[in-house]
């Protein structure tokens, strides 16, 4: 196994994610498929099929971009008062391509905070992670199992 064995902050974890990989070892793909979380890292065998992004992913990159055209339609109007079909022209595209752009890179940061935050199922893993540091830093653990 080639697990990263030190322990993963969480602006390193999040770095991860946006750059679409494994937020346990940052080497593994995270996505099988555009959208599709793979069940486990190829490289550090991470399982990561307990995330739950549903939505949340979508409303992130709808309040980004939206701000973003919003902005950018308020000073073209308001500079240059161009035709309707002109604003069309230049929205439609980055609204489109910019969506999604960032979809795959704003579900891998969705996925990296909820598995670093041991949010969901990845309670074990947080757990894991936690008692590893603690044998590394010489600690006493516990036996007992975890809350």
């Amino acid at each position: 196994m080639a697990r990263d064995a030190r322990s993963v902050s969480l602006a390193r974890a999040l770095g991860r994610g946006l750059s679409m990989k494994c937020p346990a070892c940052g080497e593994g793909r995270m996505f099988g498929g555009f959208l599709k979380v793979q069940g486990r890292c190829e490289t550090c065998r991470e399982e990561l099929h307990h995330h739950q992004a549903d939505d949340y992913p979508a409303y992130l990159v709808i309040f980004v971009i939206a701000k973003l055209v919003f902005v950018g339609i308020l000073f073209v109007e308001l500079t240059y008062t161009p035709p309707y079909w002109v604003h069309f022209a230049l929205w439609m595209p980055l609204v489109l391509f910019g969506a999604i752009g960032l979809l795959q890179p704003v579900k891998g940061f969705v996925v990296a905070l909820q598995w670093h935050l041991g949010l969901h199922g990845f309670e074990d893993a947080k757990h894991r992670r936690t008692l590893q540091n603690k044998l590394r830093a010489g600690e006493q653990v516990s036996t007992e199992a975890h809350p």
